[in-house]
């Protein structure tokens, strides 16, 4: 089996969780990630750009096998939801755009991949993250969202089913 990189996206609007992984025969080797923050002094559609940019920007420079997105949850905030259902189809467009396969995961789905319990809280999962992937030891620690953990969990669990599906 060769070397499977795979682009974790956890969306949103404000913030987007970004994550790369390497995954071999041995555990998945975490290459990039961050938390990409838009501007809110820029109008939406500049917001929008902003992402797709980034996501292009992303997947010419890693050229990920597969890119994996976290499907949207229902928000009681109309606003915000159709905001981050927007960014998702921002982020949809630019991986089709560059012909990569997209796959997509509930937020069950991805908690039951990474703890084994499809409703763990926010806490369990970065907990496991930290277990499943080598983080780097730098004041961004310190920083690190809850997105960016988010999209790195997307990303090992597209490892995890891809690798489980294969023959």
């Amino acid at each position: 089996m060769q070397n499977k990189i795979i682009l974790g996206i956890d969306p949103g609007y404000g913030r987007i969780g970004l994550a790369v992984i390497e995954k071999s025969k041995g555990n998945p080797v975490l290459v990039y990630s961050e938390c990409l923050e838009t501007d809110a002094k820029l109008p939406h559609s500049q917001r929008l750009l902003t992402i797709g940019e980034k996501i292009k920007e992303i997947i010419k420079k890693y050229k990920p096998e597969q890119v994996a997105v976290e499907t949207l949850l229902w928000s009681k905030n109309k606003k915000t939801a159709l905001q981050v259902a927007e960014a998702r189809g921002v982020i949809l467009l630019e991986v089709a755009r560059q012909n990569v396969i997209l796959r997509e995961f509930n937020p069950n789905q991805i908690k039951l991949a990474i703890t084994g319990y499809g409703k763990s809280d926010k806490k369990q999962v970065i907990s496991m993250v930290k277990k499943l992937v080598k983080l780097p030891q730098t004041v961004k620690e310190q920083k690190r969202h809850d997105d960016e953990y988010d999209a790195i969990a997307i990303a090992l669990t597209c490892s995890a089913i891809s690798l489980s599906t294969e023959v």
